[in-house]
């Protein structure tokens, strides 16, 4: 079993002004922490606004982010 260790930052999920998922915005998000030297990254968690997704929008962030991550680290879905 792997042990997590390091930083694991909570990803901020940014929006339009019309309440739409910004996912430009979030690749950006990913990048930063990646760039940042981030040990691996948390997307969904109570700072990053998941009360206001629906499952759908969970599902499209879930999947943008671990394919946008690519193997770059890992990611943990709250």
């Amino acid at each position: 079993m792997t042990r997590y260790r390091g930083i694991w930052p909570v990803a901020p999920t940014p929006f339009h002004e019309d309440g739409a998922l910004d996912l430009d915005g979030m690749k950006r998000v990913l990048d930063c922490l990646i760039d940042q030297g981030a040990d691996g990254i948390c997307i969904l968690a109570n700072f990053s606004e998941q009360c206001l997704v629906s499952d759908e929008e969970r599902a499209i962030l879930t999947r943008l982010c671990l394919e946008h991550v690519s193997g770059r680290g890992p990611v943990i879905v709250t």
